[in-house]
């Protein structure tokens, strides 16, 4: 088979006069002259320009919008507008037919609902590969900011025993017959009779066992699959998700704001320098979106300022009491713009996280210390007795991007908590047994790979993001 070389690297190179082979997928071939092709390295196309006399017609008629070819020929300086250079074609071979009265993809706009539907087909368009790639070079920050920080990359389990969320919205992993289940004495499924010998689960969160690394490791982070069992078909949920969770030992809740902070301003700047004409064409896309979108509906700043706001801004430290009370005194307030009601211990929704960002300080915001009763039981436990060293942060266009906390170390108040929050402590043993041999402050976040993707993309629904999205009653491909 005859090396090819990648499009991406012909325009970086420009290699003009010299022979070049290239495959990949055909996008349009107009007046039998001019193909234009993609294989997926860029989101630019290279034209192939054929003279059909020195090809046989058979091999033409099979180039069709989806056709994957091979060309070979003389790269030259493209004479027409809107490219560098083409492809002078000597040598071409259809490697692989597409029919055109079947190819769902071709080249008009399609809905991203219909694309959806056709998700193993959806990475030929430009907007899906422009994602795709991406979340590639996201997935490369993140392992490249920790490690160039001396984290270790810790393997979570992916099958628990445990609840580390406490919401039990969790997915059963089991070997036992469903049609013929085992009972105990009680009448009751006998769960000692299962592959593992209890309950077992598919994960929400890496952060426990990563705590548990972190005692010994110091830095560590996880960069895996989580699951949530939550029956919603809203554009923020899935089923199936990544999730980055950090974990460091001696940091307080300030280490962790400052890490996080730090964090997500490295993979910001870090998509800008390795995916800008990706992003330049999403930017033009979301541009063009926007127009069909009522005005309250559209974006405040385009996608590129955005992400630029983020990393030149210092973020805005304020406690979770503060952003009440700046809410309760806004002139949004007191015209009643606001859709959900305000009062110390609810919990924040979207628009007033977005108000406090875009309107008020005009600038990414941390919030801290949340109210004990609505976050999670290992958060620690200020001395106030009634709020826990919590923190989120909100960027504007979609408010929370990133939550955590500095971890409950000290034995006999993660005890309490566990029994104020119904978790069994036998389930957790090995957690608690952390606060016993050796304990200390320590700190960790979380992150939502999708949703980091999503705001890096400007796509406004999390199943646009993955590959393979699994929601509710989806399970397709």
């Amino acid at each position: 088979m005859a090396a090819h070389t990648e499009i991406n690297k012909l325009f970086i190179n420009k290699p003009t006069g010299q022979k070049c082979t290239i495959k990949g997928w055909v996008r349009t071939f107009r007046n039998d002259q001019f193909i234009t092709i993609t294989d997926g390295s860029t989101i630019k196309t290279l034209q192939v320009v054929v003279n059909k006399e020195n090809f046989d017609e058979q091999i033409l008629k099979k180039i069709n919008t989806g056709t994957c070819i091979s060309a070979t020929g003389m790269l030259e300086n493209s004479l027409g507008k809107g490219q560098e250079i083409e492809l002078v074609c000597e040598q071409l071979e259809v490697l692989g037919e597409c029919d055109p009265n079947e190819f769902p993809i071709q080249m008009k706009r399609h809905t991203l609902d219909f694309l959806r539907e056709k998700a193993h087909l959806r990475f030929r368009t430009n907007t899906f590969g422009s994602v795709f790639r991406i979340r590639h070079h996201l997935s490369q920050a993140v392992h490249r900011y920790f490690n160039d920080r001396g984290f270790f990359y810790l393997h979570a389990p992916i099958i628990t025993g445990t609840d580390a969320e406490g919401a039990g919205e969790m997915f059963r992993v089991t070997q036992l017959d469903l049609d013929e289940l085992p009972k105990d004495e009680k009448g009751k499924v006998d769960n000692s009779k299962d592959f593992f010998g209890k309950v077992t689960n598919l994960t929400v969160s890496g952060q426990l066992e990563a705590e548990l690394a972190a005692m010994a490791l110091g830095k560590v982070y996880t960069f895996g699959p989580t699951f949530r069992a939550e029956n919603s078909n809203t554009s923020r949920h899935l089923a199936e998700f990544w999730m980055i969770e950090p974990e460091v030992a001696f940091n307080n809740i300030v280490d962790n704001m400052d890490l996080a902070e730090d964090f997500l301003k490295y993979c910001l700047n870090y998509a800008l320098e390795n995916a800008r004409e990706d992003l330049d064409f999403l930017q033009e896309r979301e541009i063009t979106e926007d127009k069909l979108k009522p005005v309250d509906d559209r974006q405040t700043m385009p996608l590129i300022s955005r992400l630029e706001f983020v990393i030149e801004n210092n973020f805005e430290r304020i406690t979770y009491t503060e952003a009440i009370d700046i809410l309760l005194a806004s002139n949004h307030y007191k015209k009643k713009k606001f859709k959900y009601p305000i009062e110390w211990g609810i919990d924040l929704q979207s628009e007033h996280e977005r108000y406090l960002v875009e309107k008020h300080f005009q600038r990414p915001v941390i919030i801290i210390n949340y109210p004990a009763s609505i976050k999670a039981f290992y958060m620690r436990l200020n001395e106030d007795g009634k709020t826990v060293a919590a923190m989120d942060i909100l960027v504007p266009g979609i408010g929370e991007i990133i939550g955590g906390s500095q971890r409950e170390e000290r034995y006999d108040v993660l005890l309490e908590k566990c029994k104020q929050f119904h978790i069994d402590e036998e389930s957790i043993w090995w957690y608690l047994e952390t606060r016993k041999f050796g304990t200390c402050q320590h700190a960790g976040f979380g992150l939502g790979f999708e949703r980091l993707v999503m705001y890096v993309t400007g796509m406004q629904n999390i199943r646009d993001v993955i590959p393979f999205p699994r929601t509710p009653l989806n399970a397709e491909f």
